[in-house]
């Protein structure tokens, strides 16, 4: 199968709080071949077919992964955008007796 690379992957979360990195229609097509049977439903049919239709050249791979994106989405493992929190502290400068 020829590789077609996402311009940015798809992060999931897998496992106990793991990132699966899908950056390709290679990855997007294992991991939805490999998807339980039970929790396949209409996203999970929309993302198989753009999958192949990227794969032949009738879509853009961008499609592919945004069919990817609501699937991932609907199911509940699209990796949140931002990263959590390790630590934070507050910092103010002043400016005259103000923070600015």
């Amino acid at each position: 199968m020829h590789d077609k690379v996402f311009h940015s992957p798809v992060w999931l979360t897998v496992g106990l709080g793991f990132k699966r990195e899908i950056s390709s229609l290679a990855e997007m097509h294992d991991f939805l071949t490999d998807w339980t049977t039970s929790r396949r439903g209409p996203l999970y049919r929309n993302a198989v077919e753009a999958c192949g239709l990227a794969l032949e050249g009738c879509i853009t791979r961008d499609e592919a992964r945004h069919a990817m994106v609501e699937f991932a989405d609907a199911t509940g493992i699209l990796w949140p955008d931002i990263e959590p929190v390790i630590v934070a502290r507050a910092v103010a400068r002043g400016y005259g007796g103000y923070a600015a």
